[in-house]
């Protein structure tokens, strides 16, 4: 964990958030800045920056993060109609927070591309 870090703040719950799903090792929550009416951000707790940080470090991980997006979409019953995951990875990608996570979006036609 780095107390420099917002996500892991969120982690040892020093910076609320309303989570959706946890387990031992993710937690999901959702977006304060939402793009679709389900936009949950999924996210390990132990930290890496990016996700080929954790690809590397712990592919079993990366597995696990994708199974709680699919458990995140499944709860919001998202998972029939479909839904979006996007990993940002690093600045020209957009990653803001450096501590990898998955966006789960849905609950509207997404377009190509995004936008």
């Amino acid at each position: 964990m780095s107390a420099e870090c917002l996500f892991c703040r969120v982690v040892d719950r020093s910076v609320p958030a309303t989570v959706v799903h946890e387990t031992e090792t993710v937690l999901a929550f959702r977006d304060i800045n939402p793009q679709a009416p389900t936009h949950v951000l999924v996210i390990p707790k132990e930290h890496y920056p990016d996700a080929a940080a954790m690809a590397a470090a712990d592919p079993a991980l990366a597995g696990t993060v994708l199974a709680a997006a699919g458990d995140v979409a499944k709860a919001d019953g998202v998972d029939g109609s479909g839904y979006r995951l996007v990993f940002n990875t690093g600045a020209d990608a957009a990653q803001t927070v450096f501590h990898v996570h998955c966006h789960v979006l849905a609950g509207r036609a997404m377009t190509w591309p995004p936008g």
